[in-house]
């Protein structure tokens, strides 16, 4: 591991992570932005916008990884790509699993203090079943939940690697010389400015709340720190990136079930999806034990990390 801050690579990685997602977004936001972005085809569901943030935007990052090492002559050393299995399956695990418990205790929780939003008659449950399915409405749920733990984590990994291999698998290396805990937390705060001009759009928040779109930025800052934290520790506790890929696609697959038991649309600065600060509140308690704790840490990193990482 360097001794000291590469200040250079790292704002080279940031300059081109920022500039090509950014880029995206504008052009997202000139086509009409996420409620009215043209359908890719005549009645199709699938958006420019969902196309464009899932094929280049989230691929910003591991972009501007192979951008970085190529343009500073550093070449493909200590990518950390190598599963590391046999040695890190517990934080594999950790990946497949803790995503969904965190986000179930959060949206409980939600739920438990906001019950009038709890929809009994579970209206979005009818209208995401096929037409002429014959099926009680919590074993459908249970099926789409069952999907999201089990399915989601491989498929959404396609599109997570893009985000992952560039800010855990680059710049969380780069910014180890400032200190493990310092380099997650300054991780997590840039990992979440690089999504404002989405959330300006009206991703995760919406376009209706109080203090569009600024405190909608803040949340995703504080979101992405405290979910930051844990994918940089699963990283360096497993000694690859890939935790943190399968834990990211984990994250994106069962995030967004809470709300089908929402009435109507609830506060989402709030929850029950873990963006929200009390749908994420496990999260951020998990990642404040992640600092707080002396040992959750490695003490030591290998200088040969695409050894050793």
């Amino acid at each position: 591991m360097e001794a000291r801050l590469d200040k250079r690579r790292v704002l080279i990685f940031i300059l081109f992570a920022f500039g090509i997602a950014w880029a995206v977004a504008l052009v997202v936001a000139l086509t009409g932005g996420f409620e009215n972005s043209p359908p890719l085809a005549p009645g199709s569901s699938i958006t420019v916008a969902i196309v464009l943030v899932a094929s280049i935007y989230m691929w910003a990052p591991a972009l501007a990884n192979i951008l970085t090492r190529v343009i500073t002559g550093e070449g493909f050393v200590n990518t950390w790509l190598r599963p590391k299995f046999r040695k890190g399956w517990p934080y594999w695990l950790l990946a497949w699993f803790l995503p969904v418990i965190l986000t179930v205790l959060g949206g409980a929780l939600f739920f438990l203090l906001f019950p009038d939003t709890f929809d009994r008659n579970m209206d979005a449950i009818t209208l995401s079943m096929p037409a002429g399915l014959n099926m009680n409405k919590w074993a459908f749920f249970g099926l789409m939940t069952l999907q999201a733990v089990i399915i989601s984590p491989l498929v959404n990994s396609i599109a997570t690697f893009g985000e992952e291999f560039g800010w855990r698998g680059y710049l969380l290396q780069k910014l180890l010389p400032l200190g493990k805990r310092r380099a997650l937390l300054l991780l997590g705060v840039i990992w979440g400015a690089w999504h404002w001009p989405l959330t300006a759009q009206g991703h995760n928040y919406g376009l209706e709340y109080a203090g569009f779109p600024w405190l909608g930025m803040l949340m995703m800052v504080w979101f992405t720190t405290g979910l930051g934290i844990i994918f940089s520790w699963m990283t360096l506790r497993g000694r690859s990136v890939w935790p943190a890929v399968i834990g990211h696609a984990a994250v994106n697959g069962i995030g967004g079930l809470a709300l089908l038991l929402a009435r109507g649309q609830p506060n989402m600065l709030l929850g029950p999806s873990p963006v929200g600060i009390i749908g994420g509140i496990f999260f951020t308690l998990f990642a404040a034990w992640i600092l707080l704790s002396p040992k959750a840490l490695p003490e030591q990193l290998s200088d040969r990390a695409d050894e050793e990482i």
